[in-house]
């Protein structure tokens, strides 16, 4: 009788103390993910920004969301690059170190192969950025240092430095199985990076994979921001904005150039506008560069700026 009740006795305290132990493991695993949340969200580090920096603002309305920026091509292409449009001088450079190199990866999707290459944290980065190339284009185009003034360098740069991703990727088409191979890459990357916004950024008619994985519930839940270099609209989204709670809006960054011959930039001044006449507080931005071409968005989009309001704006 004793031993057994000395037995009950130590069972009950067992269970007492249980209780407690609960709760500060769920205490503990909300502190954690309230970290992570807020690494995430915490502002990239500055780099090189006195170089990458926008030259002079023409124009600004919309409360700032739309931006004319002066562009000079002698100044930002001639002056800028060593060799033109193919290597940029070296102080706006800096080759990722040992240990920082990009990785060339092959992931498996379905009956095929999606190659892309990695620069940064391969798990456990605070945020990640795709970048999906344009007709013509191939993942290499998005990893090239020395080309489009030094600006994917930075973004690898930015990545590496403030503990984040920085992917470049192939995929099959601009249809349905392009899409689906972005899907599965961001899917994977989620998996591996729990928690981290995914920014994704189209060059020219990639834009179309943009959209099809914003307006796919399932991978848009992943992203933090859409930046549209050069790229396409598509005003479908419209409907997805009025269905969606404002805690819910993607952010959407629209770079092009006023002098593009390739995809003119009247139609994604106009879907701006449209965006901002259906909900003005929508997180849109769309910044026009004065006599700038085609690729001038990829040159000339300052990384930094744009992710750090993305980062600011995302979840309302």
């Amino acid at each position: 009788m004793m031993g057994g009740s000395t037995k009950g006795r130590f069972r009950r305290a067992l269970g007492r103390l249980a209780m407690p132990l609960r709760w500060l493991a769920v205490a503990v695993a909300v502190l954690f993910a309230n970290v992570a949340m807020a690494a995430a969200q915490a502002p990239l580090a500055p780099y090189k920004d006195d170089l990458f920096k926008y030259p002079a603002v023409l124009s600004s309305s919309y409360g700032g969301d739309y931006l004319t920026i002066q562009y000079v091509k002698q100044r930002d292409i001639w002056q800028r690059d060593e060799v033109w449009e193919q290597k940029v001088h070296g102080e706006y450079v800096t080759l990722l170190g040992f240990g920082n190199s990009e990785s060339h990866i092959t992931l498996n999707v379905g009956d095929r192969q999606v190659k892309y290459i990695a620069a940064g944290r391969r798990t456990g980065a605070r945020l990640i950025v795709i970048y999906l190339h344009g007709v013509g284009g191939n993942r290499f185009q998005g990893n090239n240092d020395w080309m489009f003034g030094g600006n994917f360098n930075r973004i690898k740069n930015l990545m590496v430095r403030n503990g984040g991703l920085y992917v470049s990727t192939d995929f099959s088409n601009f249809e349905a199985r392009g899409a689906e191979d972005v899907k599965a890459l961001m899917t994977t990357l989620a998996a591996d990076n729990p928690g981290a916004p995914i920014f994704v950024a189209c060059g020219s008619y990639g834009g179309v994979l943009c959209w099809q994985v914003a307006e796919d519930p399932a991978t848009a839940r992943l992203m933090g921001g859409m930046l549209l270099l050069g790229s396409v609209v598509d005003d479908k989204y419209l409907s997805v904005i009025a269905a969606e709670k404002p805690s819910r809006w993607l952010p959407i960054y629209i770079g092009h150039g006023s002098d593009d011959a390739v995809i003119p930039w009247i139609g994604q001044e106009a879907f701006f506008k449209k965006v901002k006449q259906a909900e003005p507080d929508y997180p849109i931005r769309f910044v026009l560069f004065d006599t700038g071409s085609h690729g001038t968005p990829i040159r000339m989009t300052d990384w930094r700026q744009v992710l750090n309001w993305m980062l600011t704006v995302r979840g309302g």
